[in-house]
């Protein structure tokens, strides 16, 4: 299927890419703010309320490549409203559950949903809006992302002293509502039949998904109590993974053509995604230790400070993507991950020595680095992906941003720790606080060296994403 270009002043569509995106991290961050009034509405413990929070998060991981290609199969338009639809349908389930197993089951059905609205807009994108102007919707994509993150806490927090906790999820669903009324008008329907000779690989998405859903609970397992080893999870992660290759080898329809993730090009874009998300997470899992007892900062003026980030992201946004329109793909990544291994190199040297206009220097150079970098790699990597499995490609764009999240939320405090030794955080010195925050950072900065070696290598003799013949044959609509 093919949709037809964007007319000329139609903003509509592209509200309800923006929307989409919108509502899918509004979904993540609102609920954050509720977990102490949940814990004493359902007599709960945190690391049970905590999964009202992580429900979402690994559903919305395991689903999202699959999310993807049911788009390249069946429509992107008529998957992204049934994702509409599947969202406000959990969001009702949410706001009446009668106890906390049924909220979390809600959420589970939220993540799903919130699948397809994270994977979605990319591919659409690709197909409605002329090439030129792909980095400022892509620089859009990333801003409405970072006000969802950024609007949850404080809107959810003011709704939950108002009216309970219930109306945060009233609130997600009358925006899926609106939100759907404005995609069914706004996207025009595709062109060509309903149907598509391919099918969904519904095997390699079950391995798949067992396999990212073993690694989702490695990340988070010691946060909440689970009784399953680490170490068993990981195990468990390298067999399903391992049995998902061997179905798309086999497969006549495979969910994730193994020739496409040889692309160089694809390889690079996704692991440099990954290492760039893992270090983004670092600001906010690690921040607020240094914030509170590095620098004796309360609660109120950890959050004030920590602000500062999202709003520098969401308002570099667009300017990155018309940078990137202006200038080219290559270049503003390029530029992206210097900026952003200075701000982080800012992080290690300024904030021990100028205390907090230190760390707000750093955030405001370190977060517009990060967003010159997303649209830059989105732009470039969707550019290149085949019409056929441009859902495809945007989902696995989703799967390394939250794999990176996750595994930057395992491993950053996990190295934090380890550099203060045997002392716990609050009881540690001023000074041992601020040498690990400052080691911490400057291996994150090393780690912004290792994505641009992975660039370097990537953009050496480029190769175009692409399928073999028998593969184009088997996927064309």
């Amino acid at each position: 299927m093919k949709e037809p270009a964007l007319p000329p002043g139609n903003k509509l569509a592209l509200s309800a890419l923006a929307g989409s995106i919108l509502l899918a991290s509004l979904g993540i961050s609102v609920t954050t703010v509720a977990l102490p009034t949940l814990a004493s509405a359902f007599s709960a413990s945190v690391q049970q309320v905590q999964w009202v929070v992580l429900a979402y998060l690994v559903s919305l991981t395991v689903a999202i490549v699959s999310a993807g290609r049911m788009g390249d199969l069946y429509g992107s338009r008529r998957v992204l409203l049934s994702g509409l639809v599947l969202f406000t349908l959990a969001s009702i389930a949410c706001a009446v559950a009668p106890s906390l197993g049924w909220l979390v089951a809600g959420r589970v059905g939220q993540g799903l949903a919130a699948a397809v609205l994270m994977a979605l807009p990319m591919s659409l994108a690709k197909g409605l809006i002329a090439k030129e102007r792909m980095g400022v919707v892509m620089g859009l994509l990333g801003t409405m992302s970072a006000i969802g993150t950024a609007l949850g806490p404080s809107l959810g927090g003011a709704l939950i002293d108002l009216l309970g906790w219930r109306s945060i999820f009233v609130l997600l669903l009358l925006c899926a509502l609106g939100m759907m009324a404005i995609a069914a008008m706004g996207i025009p329907k595709e062109k060509g039949p309903a149907t598509t000779t391919a099918r969904m690989d519904w095997a390699g998405s079950l391995w798949l998904c067992l396999a990212l859903l073993f690694f989702a609970m490695s990340a988070t397992g010691g946060k909440v109590g689970m009784a399953i080893p680490v170490w068993t999870l990981l195990a468990s992660t390298a067999i399903a993974l391992a049995v998902f290759v061997v179905f798309e080898m086999r497969a006549s329809h495979p969910l994730v053509p193994l020739a496409l993730l040889g692309s160089r090009v694809l390889a690079s874009s996704l692991t440099m995604n990954l290492i760039v998300s893992a270090i983004m997470m670092s600001t906010l899992v690690v921040g607020p230790f240094y914030l509170a007892f590095g620098l004796g900062l309360s609660e109120l003026m950890t959050g004030i400070v920590m602000a500062v980030g999202p709003a520098a992201s969401a308002l570099s946004g667009i300017p990155a993507g018309q940078l990137t329109d202006r200038f080219g793909t290559d270049r503003m990544l390029l530029a992206g991950l210097v900026l952003a291994t200075g701000g982080l190199i800012c992080f290690a040297l300024l904030p021990v020595r100028v205390g907090i206009p230190g760390y707000v220097m750093a955030l405001v150079l370190t977060t517009p680095g990060f967003q010159l970098f997303l649209a830059a790699n989105n732009t470039a990597t969707m550019a290149q992906a085949p019409d056929a499995q441009r859902g495809m490609v945007s989902g696995l764009i989703g799967l390394s941003r939250n794999l990176g999240f996750m595994t930057g939320a395992s491993l950053m405090p996990l190295l934090f720790a380890s550099l203060l030794g045997d002392q716990e955080v609050a009881s540690s010195s001023t000074f041992a606080i601020g040498e690990a925050f400052s080691h911490t950072f400057l291996l994150a900065a090393a780690s912004f060296g290792l994505a641009m070696v992975v660039f370097f290598v990537g953009r050496k003799r480029p190769t175009p994403i692409s399928m073999s013949s028998t593969q184009q044959g088997m996927n064309h609509d």
